[in-house]
């Protein structure tokens, strides 16, 4: 059995699974109703997700609750990629 961070045959490493990736895509995946396959780093929620105004302040208001941070209405509006919503968690996680 290969360690963690060794090399795999195919160049890469062994990803361990992020727990704020994790949980940011779960969060995502189910407060915009899709499948947790169609939550990618690069999808944005308007565009690729369908979301609406309403869709993206609950999800804003589910990821303050999980992760213990308060987003500002500025802030929020910067968040518009799953890949924005995870480096804003992990930059701002107590």
């Amino acid at each position: 059995m290969r360690a963690a961070n060794q090399p795999c045959s195919g160049g890469g490493r062994v990803a361990e699974k992020d727990p704020i990736v994790e949980k940011v895509t779960d969060l995502i995946a189910e407060y915009l109703g899709v499948d947790r396959e169609e939550v990618v780093p690069r999808a944005a929620f308007i565009d690729d997700l369908s979301a609406d105004s309403l869709d993206i302040v609950e999800l804003v208001m589910a990821l303050e609750k999980e992760f213990n941070v308060e987003i500002s209405d500025e802030d929020a509006e910067r968040i518009s990629t799953v890949q924005d919503a995870i480096d804003y968690v992990r930059s701002h996680s107590k």
